[in-house]
């Protein structure tokens, strides 16, 4: 949604059938739309690591940006405390806060390119990856991604994408050894678990 009046209007709709624990809107402020301890229906189908139904163990935060644009200070201020609040109460690992685009490549895009994951790994709230040394062989690109949470069945290349959006989003062309540095790092500090997730 371009606004937050315009996304708050879609997710307090029961007609459409879509939810969010909470919408952050462009100026930073917070609203609280769904209980944390209810059930949201911001996910979708989806899946991460060995939850298959992403709706019944996350926390849905959604942020008004029109899904090209960078995203306001102000927005990314909230967005950490909130997040931060979450972590606490519910206990949750860096390595389980995730988009929509990582739970369901291909069919979910946000929060896009422009979202500054490195921002939220520096203040503990996700994982960021470093480069290993020796990157593995392309053919143990599936693995490591399924080792990290990357479960959707779909093609390489939108797993690729998926995975590109959010640690190399100006990368461009085939695989290549910087992906297999990067999510073999992933994979080897943070493999996935059943702890609960956020997206």
């Amino acid at each position: 949604m371009r606004t937050a009046a315009a996304a708050c209007d879609t997710l307090c709709n029961p007609d459409t059938q879509v939810s969010a624990h909470y919408l952050i809107a462009e100026d930073g402020c917070v609203l609280n739309l769904v209980p944390e301890e209810m059930r949201a229906w911001h996910a979708g189908a989806g899946q991460w690591g060995d939850v298959t139904d992403v709706n019944s163990r996350s926390i849905g935060i959604e942020l008004a940006n029109p899904g090209h644009c960078p995203f306001a200070a102000s927005q990314m201020d909230a967005l950490c405390d909130l997040l931060d609040g979450i972590r606490d109460r519910w206990a949750i690992l860096p390595e389980r806060i995730i988009g929509h685009s990582d739970m369901a490549p291909g069919r979910k895009i946000d929060p896009g390119a422009r979202f500054d994951w490195r921002r939220l790994a520096r203040l503990g709230l996700s994982v960021w990856p470093s480069s290993v040394a020796d990157a593995p062989s392309s053919d143990m690109f599936i693995p490591l991604m399924r080792s990290v949470g990357y479960t959707a069945d779909v093609a390489d290349e939108v797993l690729l994408s998926a995975f590109r959006m959010r640690f190399r989003p100006r990368a461009t062309g085939p695989l290549c050894p910087a992906d297999m540095a990067l999510i073999a790092d992933l994979a080897e500090r943070f493999p996935v678990d059943a702890s609960p997730a956020t997206a």
